[in-house]
């Protein structure tokens, strides 16, 4: 099997030193294994996807010596693969719809149990709500899917970690899932699928076989593994990198542009300088 990496970022602003670090070590780590390696644009978000910032994506990676094998794919042409796996999942009575807002939510979990994690790998964690309710499924409701019944019927699952900070095999647990992640959002108002969703067909529908990403995903990857179970998917080897965070130790964001790559460019800096900023070697 040919070793296929990926970058998928999405054009809502410019890439900065963290998304350089990414997409450079993917590349390398590729290139180094005689494989592939992919390029996705995560334009899933019509309302804040540019095309501005699409080009300075190619610009950016164009610079830094980073190219890419084949066509570059856009989820906004995915629409069709998201909507057949939520007919199935919804065929197998996983899903439901959800109608509740951001502040319904914290409303009901405004007073959690002692010991009980709020906050997950999909943000705050989902209460039940609208679990054993009819609603129908319009573009008003999102999807959600029942990760308890989710878990009984895909496990046992594992996955392989390569990264160094959870290197190893690493065992999902319905209590875990159940209790750190919850009913998690398959597709939100408006959207055809949401980011766990998507990135799990389009991984499998491209063949790769190592997803390379931030430490910051290694908790989703639960969600991801249970996914393909139910879909019959793949289960891609996994490696979580280490961020890049600023000098106050927090992680760079879209926002920070001074520290976007078209800027160091415009200042002067060369690809090689973006290597060392990030603590990779030269090439």
């Amino acid at each position: 099997m040919t070793f296929t990496a990926r970058f998928a970022p999405s054009p809502t602003g410019p890439l900065h030193l963290g998304h350089a670090y990414s997409a450079l070590l993917a590349h390398d780590m590729a290139r180094a294994a005689g494989g592939r390696f992919l390029l996705r644009i995560d334009d899933l978000d019509q309302s804040r996807a540019r095309d501005h910032w699409e080009q300075q994506i190619y610009d950016d990676l164009t610079w830094l010596g980073i190219g890419w094998d084949g066509t570059v794919l856009r989820e906004s042409d995915c629409l069709k693969t998201y909507r057949k796996a939520l007919i199935k999942m919804n065929n197998m009575g996983l899903t439901y719809a959800c109608t509740c807002t951001r502040r319904d939510i914290a409303a009901a979990v405004s007073a959690p149990q002692e010991g009980v994690p709020e906050f997950g790998p999909d943000g705050r964690i989902y209460p039940g709500t609208c679990r054993d309710k009819a609603h129908p499924t319009s573009e008003a409701a999102a999807i959600r899917l029942n990760i308890a019944c989710a878990a009984a019927r895909a496990l046992p699952a594992q996955f392989t970690e390569t990264g160094s900070a959870y290197g190893g095999s690493h065992a999902l647990r319905a209590e875990d899932l159940t209790n750190t992640i919850g009913d998690v959002v398959l597709a939100r108002r408006d959207m055809a699928a949401a980011y766990h969703l998507a990135v799990v067909l389009d991984d499998a529908a491209s063949g790769v076989t190592h997803v390379i990403r931030g430490e910051d995903l290694f908790d989703a990857t639960r969600i991801h593994v249970l996914l393909q179970r139910l879909l019959d998917l793949p289960t891609p080897v996994y490696h979580h990198h280490a961020l890049i965070r600023d000098d106050a130790g927090k992680r760079l964001a879209k926002r920070d542009d001074a520290r976007a790559i078209a800027k160091y460019r415009s200042d002067g800096a060369s690809p090689q300088d973006i290597r060392a900023m990030v603590g990779l070697a030269s090439v």
